[in-house]
């Protein structure tokens, strides 16, 4: 049986944080870091680190909708970074860092929409939710070294400091979301 795959676009700060948490979730098949929304074509890590290009730090996930929906998706990307924070995530700064939906169709944006109203009617967080909706134009694959890089580097402080707590509360909030290893 052939499954049918979608996919999701997502900026929420530091790629490679996004990216180790959602390659823990079950429908997830495939994370690749890279660059959206700039408007700089193949932009390099050193360039959008400038944040004169105009991209985000996002993951591309490739997903089953069978296993996982875009809408619990989202729900976990709102809960597990900062959607208040204007340009940063903790102590990255920059527009680069921003929090951003990429949407690949109407029914994504009309989602995406939902979970934002959803999230705030709940009060989840303190503060007005930031995050922006924007159609997917152009994704650019980062460099290799930034692909799994939590899981190629679990000893790096950053990894240690900022990304593994991040992977405690996932799997602490979302225990039945996640893939057995």
């Amino acid at each position: 049986m052939i499954k049918s795959l979608d996919t999701a676009v997502l900026a929420g700060g530091c790629f490679w944080c996004m990216g180790a948490i959602f390659a823990q979730l079950k429908g997830i098949e495939k994370v690749e870091s890279g660059y959206c929304g700039g408007s700089v074509k193949n932009p390099s890590y050193k360039e959008v680190c400038t944040g004169k290009t105009g991209h985000a730090e996002s993951v591309r996930l490739t997903f089953n909708p069978a296993v996982i929906s875009y809408k619990q998706i989202l729900r976990i990307f709102f809960t597990l970074h900062d959607p208040t924070s204007l340009n940063r995530q903790g102590n990255d700064v920059g527009s680069q860092y921003r929090s951003e939906i990429f949407y690949v169709n109407e029914n994504q944006k009309e989602a995406a929409e939902q979970v934002i109203k959803e999230v705030t009617e709940e009060k989840l967080w303190d503060n007005p939710i930031v995050t922006v909706l924007e159609p997917l134009r152009e994704f650019y694959i980062a460099e290799e070294y930034h692909q799994d890089y939590y899981k190629k580097n679990p000893l790096n402080p950053y990894c240690f400091m900022v990304i593994k707590p991040k992977i405690a509360k996932l799997r602490k909030e979302y225990l039945d979301f996640l893939k057995r290893d």
